[in-house]
């Protein structure tokens, strides 16, 4: 059960880099290349998906850190 604790726990420190990175790059317009599906929608959908990536990103950072440091 910790190894699916610290696997929630790296996704999200993924999630949240490349979600970061992502908003940087995007006001150079750039892209990572995982995320270039986001703009097709419009540039309020991409902010919004950026957005939802960092968001969703520290939750499970977050949860996963926390739940581990209580086992």
């Amino acid at each position: 059960m910790a190894s699916i604790k610290s696997y929630m726990a790296s996704l999200g420190a993924f999630l949240v880099i490349a979600g970061v990175v992502s908003i940087v790059l995007s006001f150079f317009n750039y892209n990572l290349r995982i995320l270039m599906w986001i703009d097709r929608w419009g540039p309020t959908a991409g902010w919004i998906i950026r957005i939802a990536l960092v968001v969703a990103g520290a939750l499970l950072f977050y949860i996963g850190r926390a739940s581990s440091k209580q086992e």
